[in-house]
């Protein structure tokens, strides 16, 4: 399985399961932006951090500020459970932290995004996934 780093040794300060799940959370982030590029849309940021939270990846569509958020775990609808409430809320005050300084401000076209990514590498990609 793509994602599988079940062997991986513990280091210090983190288990070998926490780092095996930290590295698969990157493989899968590298997956999804491999996607959008192939898809004509450059990834410009990858884990941006703002003071309110972070975004895993960014991307610009022409005028578009494209916000992706990477869930990984065994299944699309396991990874999809893992967004919680209070984590779209710092998701969308993310994105108005970042967009307050593109010249157009928050009046920037944005989307964001939900990538899926399960434990065989199959990658779901919902557009808007946060849209009311």
């Amino acid at each position: 399985m793509p994602f599988d780093f079940a062997s991986v040794p513990a280091r210090r300060g983190r288990s070998a399961r926490g780092l095996a799940n930290h590295l698969a959370g990157h493989a899968a982030e590298a997956a999804v932006a491999r996607v959008y590029e192939d898809r004509g849309i450059p990834i410009c940021g990858r884990n941006w951090r703002g003071s309110r939270g972070e975004i895993d990846l960014i991307g610009r569509n022409g005028n578009e500020v494209v916000f992706v958020e990477v869930k990984f775990s065994r299944t699309h609808d396991l990874a999809a459970s893992h967004v919680t409430a209070a984590q779209v809320a710092r998701i969308f005050a993310t994105v108005d932290e970042f967009v307050a300084r593109e010249p157009k401000g928050l009046l920037t076209d944005v989307r964001i995004d939900l990538a899926l990514v399960d434990g065989s590498g199959r990658i779901e990609i919902i557009e808007n996934a946060f849209a009311g």
